[in-house]
């Protein structure tokens, strides 16, 4: 029987940049940073206090990757086009979050607004992943 959902997968092309992203600007938490024996480099984040780990997957082709070279080039399109909406990220007050992220240089596809659900704004990773950031009602 599956227990809990314990690592969700975010593509990126730069796992450095992504660990500053998401670390420095977000204020998530690093999970694990590891480098195996043939360069493949597992870096996972986490929001604090969160069990889930957020893969901070790099898109390209090797030995341990899970990629083909005829992949790469049309997910690193996806990417720059904005196509992957990777999930959503909870605060308890968006319009004050979308100001202290927007200071830190977060880019933002839309300002926070009244939904049905609640408050929300539209972030975006340096890599085109978007993310819903939502104030519940």
């Amino acid at each position: 029987m599956i227990q809990r959902l314990s690592h969700v997968t975010y593509f990126v092309t730069d796992q450095d940049k992504a660990r500053e992203f998401y670390v420095d600007k977000l204020g998530f938490e690093v999970k694990t940073d590891a480098t195996m024996e043939n360069g493949f480099r597992w870096l996972t984040v986490a929001p604090k206090g969160q069990d889930i780990e957020i893969v901070l997957m790099k898109v390209a082709p090797g030995p341990m990757s899970p990629f083909k070279p005829e992949h790469v080039e049309a997910i690193l399109q996806l990417l720059a086009n904005g196509v992957f909406g990777a999930g959503v990220m909870q605060t308890p007050d968006c319009r004050k979050t979308y100001e202290e992220l927007k200071a830190k240089g977060v880019e933002f596809k839309a300002p926070p607004r009244e939904q049905f659900y609640g408050i929300e704004a539209v972030l975006k990773d340096p890599f085109g992943n978007w993310f819903s950031m939502t104030q519940p009602k």
